[in-house]
């Protein structure tokens, strides 16, 4: 009996069946014949499951395990095991942002901080019982310290995941996109050399930029601005002569990267070469503080690279190299020949517990120094970050950097002292201020990583400014979140002053780069 095949008829059993052959034109699928029809796999995803699980228990477990094995005097007590709990927690929250599909660059930034800074530096810390800066308080107020980062770590996830459930259709009520506008880009170019050029003439030329920087701060002195007297004013002069060098270099660089026109124009790559000569004086690695030259290298990478998945894992993964291997060494140019000790040990922690890392110990110092009777600030601190530009004349209670306030009550000898942004807020909020800020510290960097990644997606204009903002902030979050929040604020009003001296919303051909 023939099978019926007219239309409408029930289709029969599938191809394969017992008792049924394959359908006619249909090839059988064999073991062999299977392979041929398995969705294809990049090498690159190949490459990325395969490193998933190594990263993922290296830097979660391995790692951690590795530094608190060693030997040393320190205690195992709570403080102790809550900061192994943190440097865990932190790790596995970086290795999710170096295998995430999409590129996080400011949530990235913050793991990679917390996980070198608050994490694997103070655990290594609390294994050898050494702290770079002395923590005069009781050990309960390390334990707090401790506890108080897991819980605005916490937080930060927390305003993340509101992130993601936010309501409201993909991409609804979204504005025109900011761009940057061709000549008010040409004028920033002008405004950059002429504030680079001051600094260097004000400094004695750029000969000093190359030696160290304690010949910086002499020239500064020299200048007749000194640190003691004038932190906003120092700040300012350098501010202004190394901000509008990076940014106008960070919008050339876009453009010729985005642009074959542009590449193809001898006067753009001319202005290029001449901004890239300016800040290998201004912006180099001697002269500046490692974390300056840090925003500076990872703002370039990610603008050179906007859309590439592998740099960005690859940027984080060496960014843990870099801060726990190559950081405690690179002051090497922060001294001249005669005042640069270099550490003598034959442990590897060592040089994280004697150098800069000392972000849990002042946390903890901070707390000490509340409780002292100072009390919480509700908002002064802040409040002299934000109006850092207020000369002291004007505002004789201006208040001072956190670090530098804590570290005098301290009768510290160097007072340049860090001040994390968990610190920042507890001493002017207290806890739940704290918990509330980091919250909304994770909300917005996933909201801006969200529309990050969808403008680096589509086809955007060579001058999109989130594509040149959101690296830049990256790369400065290790300042900001470091801090004292005082000593980062001057960069960051001067290149605020830089977006809004190019930003447009116009979409025509004579406003846009082309």
């Amino acid at each position: 009996m023939a099978t019926d095949t007219s239309e409408g008829a029930r289709p029969g059993p599938p191809a394969g069946a017992a008792g049924h052959g394959p359908l006619p034109g249909r090839p059988v699928r064999t073991p062999a014949t299977a392979l041929r029809f398995a969705p294809a796999v990049s090498p690159r995803t190949l490459l990325s499951r395969a490193l998933s699980v190594p990263l993922a228990l290296g830097l979660s477990l391995v790692l951690p395990l590795l530094v608190a094995v060693q030997p040393g005097d320190g205690v195992h007590d709570t403080a102790y095991w809550l900061q192994l709990t943190l440097t865990v927690y932190a790790g596995a929250r970086l290795s999710g942002m170096v295998l995430t599909s999409h590129r996080k660059l400011l949530q990235g930034s913050f793991w990679l901080f917390v996980y070198m800074a608050m994490g694997v530096a103070p655990l290594a810390q609390a294994v050898l019982g050494k702290v770079p800066t002395p923590v005069v308080g009781p050990r309960s107020d390390v334990t707090e310290a401790v506890a108080l980062v897991l819980i605005g770590c916490a937080a930060f996830d927390v305003g993340a995941l509101l992130a993601r459930h936010r309501p409201g259709g993909r991409g609804r009520g979204e504005t025109r996109p900011a761009l940057v506008h061709r000549r008010r880009l040409y004028l920033l170019v002008v405004v950059a050399f002429v504030c680079s050029a001051a600094l260097i003439l004000k400094l004695g030329g750029p000969a000093v930029f190359f030696s160290s920087r304690q010949e910086i701060i002499a020239g500064i002195e020299e200048a007749g601005i000194s640190q003691a007297d004038s932190q906003a004013g120092q700040a300012l002069l350098r501010g202004f002569g190394t901000v509008p060098a990076l940014f106008a270099l960070l919008a050339y660089t876009r453009w010729l990267v985005t642009s074959r026109r542009a590449r193809r124009s001898p006067a753009v790559i001319a202005v290029w070469i001449a901004l890239a000569a300016l800040n290998t004086v201004v912006n180099n690695p001697v002269s500046n503080p490692r974390y300056w030259f840090l925003t500076v290298l990872l703002s370039l990478l990610f603008t050179v690279f906007p859309v590439s998945a592998a740099m960005y894992r690859s940027a984080l993964s060496l960014g843990v190299v870099v801060a726990l291997v190559i950081f405690p060494f690179a002051d090497r140019f922060r001294y001249d020949e005669q005042n640069y000790h270099p550490v003598e040990t034959t442990s590897i922690l060592e040089p994280l517990a004697l150098k800069d890392y000392d972000q849990i110990g002042m946390f903890a110092n901070t707390i000490t120094f509340e409780r002292s009777g100072v009390g919480h600030l509700y908002g002064k601190q802040l409040a002299g970050s934000i109006l850092f530009a207020v000369p002291r004349s004007v505002w004789p209670g201006k208040p001072h950097d956190t670090g530098v306030m804590v570290g005098e009550w301290m009768d510290a000898v160097n007072t340049n002292l860090s001040s994390p942004v968990w610190a920042e807020l507890w001493i002017d909020f207290g806890p739940a201020g704290m918990t509330l800020g980091l919250l909304a510290m994770g909300y917005a960097a996933a909201r801006v990583d969200r529309r990050y990644a969808r403008r680096a997606i589509r086809r955007t204009p060579p001058g999109s400014l989130i594509s040149l903002v959101v690296p830049l902030v990256a790369g400065y979050s290790f300042i900001l979140l470091r801090g004292p929040l005082l000593q980062a604020s001057g960069r960051v009003a001067i290149a605020v002053i830089c977006i809004a001296m190019v930003i447009t919303y116009r979409q025509d051909r004579g406003a846009a780069l082309r």
